[in-house]
């Protein structure tokens, strides 16, 4: 017990440091800001927040603006929004030592000057990646990850790091080390996750272009919840240099990406990132540009479109964002065709549960080993850690009333090498009949529902089941990307008081009350297109943008 207590204690000041650490970035950004409206009192940082990225970037390639100008207006409105929503852990404070690089400096990369926010899980050479858990604090990356050094040869200023949920296996955003991160649009709702800290800061204007990673939907909530787009790309497309063992052992790719404003502020990252750069410091990631003539192309498109997965009932926002977005399409000249989802529980339950846990919860029961807390996962715990008689007769007891369902899967672990392998060929046909489905009906890209509006702070770890339309394109490994569309309205508040759910659950009733008085809350579409297409995700995501 004496040990037990000592190395608690020991942990708890671990978590003490962090937060003083956090507490000092803020400080130091504020004295930052300070000192340069004392120097320079006549610029106009309310101008300069207010420009898009093609024209800031613009401005700054021709001179017309001063990096160090754009820098601290971006370092100021981030102090303002952290403060608010407790998005950032860590001010990189040698980005002002890159600005004054960038200064003297006679090569201009694309995202010269721009000031860029990176995910915790992101490594930046000095600074930790948590994921959330205490015993990552105190070790400093050594390196760069891939996607940090192509931003800085690009010129762009990476200059504070993002909380995200313990594991990242979460959309909400909360650890025991910096706490929970809060909307920006509305402080009760959570701001998704795992990249919630960039939903966040992006959402509230503090950072012009955030950088997150994607395993479930981890850029797409955010995004939608915040009411900004983001761009999940085909797994290998990009790659972070590291990644937490556990996600690397899942069935599904992970995506990293960019998040923005605006959909092409996407195509200026993704740009900027898909150069030489990329392709020699990491041989993993296919050497194919940018390409610019699909993403600039007119063509009417042929696109595919559904308003439910059978699975998630959709809430009347959700639907009703679908449906009007169709419509515009066709009305400007688009072929919108009914694409019909099966499968989806199947998919969800055996793929994305049962593969995670394939080891017996070996890897999952390791990440978490040693920490003060288990964020929102005490069940799961209990039963990955509970013997297998005892998960027998759960899942007897759970089937009939379609409760225990997503825990179902610890009962039959996938024991042998012969089953994964199993795992994965079922993966690689249900792709393939997916790809056949999309191919027969001769479509571009496809229009599908995005779970939203945001849902209040405490109900996603609640709703782990709710990850349906966005972990199907995880598991297809194909580029999605998110847009808002629409804002929650009375008479969407009024209909959901009929949402029932298909299966009538625990989780349905959880569901729609977690959806109740969002009014004026944005709602988002996913689009998305066939791998290695991402160009052509990004060009379809801004027709509907600018429709």
């Amino acid at each position: 017990l004496l040990l037990r207590w000592r190395r608690r204690r020991g942990l708890w000041r671990k978590v003490k440091e962090a937060r003083q650490r956090q507490e000092r970035s803020l400080v130091q950004m504020e004295m930052a800001v300070r000192r340069f409206r004392e120097q320079h009192p006549s610029v106009n940082m309310i101008s300069i927040l207010s420009l898009p990225l093609p024209e800031l970037s613009k401005k700054l390639q021709d001179g017309s603006l001063s990096p160090e100008h754009v820098f601290y207006a971006y370092v100021g409105k981030a102090l303002q929004i952290a403060t608010e929503t407790n998005c950032i852990t860590e001010y990189l404070q040698e980005s002002e030592t890159q600005l004054q690089k960038a200064k003297l400096t006679g090569k201009l990369g694309l995202l010269y000057g721009v000031p860029v926010s990176i995910k915790d899980s992101i490594d930046c050479q000095g600074h930790d990646s948590t994921l959330g858990f205490i015993k990552n604090l105190n070790k400093p990356a050594a390196e760069d990850s891939v996607v940090v050094q192509v931003f800085r040869r690009q010129g762009a200023i990476p200059f504070v790091k993002t909380n995200v949920p313990q594991s990242l296996i979460s959309y909400d955003c909360k650890n025991l080390i910096f706490g929970q991160t809060f909307n920006p649009l509305l402080y009760t709702r959570s701001p998704g996750g795992s990249s919630g800290g960039e939903g966040a800061l992006v959402g509230g204007g503090g950072s012009i272009l955030g950088f997150g990673t994607d395993v479930g939907g981890s850029l797409r909530f955010p995004a939608a919840f915040c009411g900004i787009c983001a761009l999940k790309p085909t797994g290998n497309r990009l790659r972070p240099l590291t990644m937490n063992a556990l996600f690397w052992s899942l069935p599904v790719a992970v995506g990293v990406g960019p998040m923005a404003k605006d959909v092409e502020s996407l195509a200026l990252c993704m740009r900027a990132l898909l150069c030489e750069d990329m392709f020699n410091l990491d041989s993993t990631v296919p050497p194919l540009p940018f390409n610019e003539e699909v993403y600039s192309s007119t063509q009417p498109l042929r696109i595919g479109y559904y308003e439910t997965d059978f699975f998630t009932m959709p809430s009347p926002s959700m639907r009703r964002a679908v449906r009007e977005t169709k419509q515009l399409l066709e009305d400007a000249g688009h072929t919108l065709v009914p694409f019909e989802l099966t499968n989806v529980d199947y998919m969800i339950f055996n793929f994305c549960i049962k593969g995670m846990f394939a080891d017996g919860a070996a890897s999952f029961l390791k990440s978490f080993k040693g920490e003060l807390e288990k964020s929102s996962m005490g069940l799961l715990f209990w039963l990955a850690k509970s013997p297998n008689w005892l998960k027998t007769v759960l899942s007897w007891i759970a089937k009939p009333f379609h409760l225990l369902m997503p825990f179902i899967s610890f009962v039959s672990f996938f024991s042998t090498v012969d089953e994964v392998w199993n795992l994965h060929h079922e993966i690689e046909e249900f792709c393939h009949q997916f790809i056949t489905q999309w191919k027969a009906l001769n479509l571009d890209v496809m229009l599908c529902p995005m779970l939203g509006p945001a849902l209040g702070i405490g109900y996603p770890g609640k709703l782990s089941v709710a990850v349906s339309y966005t972990m199907l394109y995880n598991v297809l490994d194909f580029p999605a990307g998110v847009v808002p569309v629409t804002m929650v309205t009375d008479e969407d508040e009024e209909e959901l008081k009929s949402y029932q759910g298909y299966f009538r659950d625990w989780w349905d009733r959880t569901l729609a009350k977690a959806f109740r008085g969002s009014v004026g809350l944005p709602v988002a579409v996913q689009c998305v297109a066939l791998p290695w297409q991402e160009e052509l995700c990004l060009r379809f995501m801004k027709e509907v943008e600018t429709l």
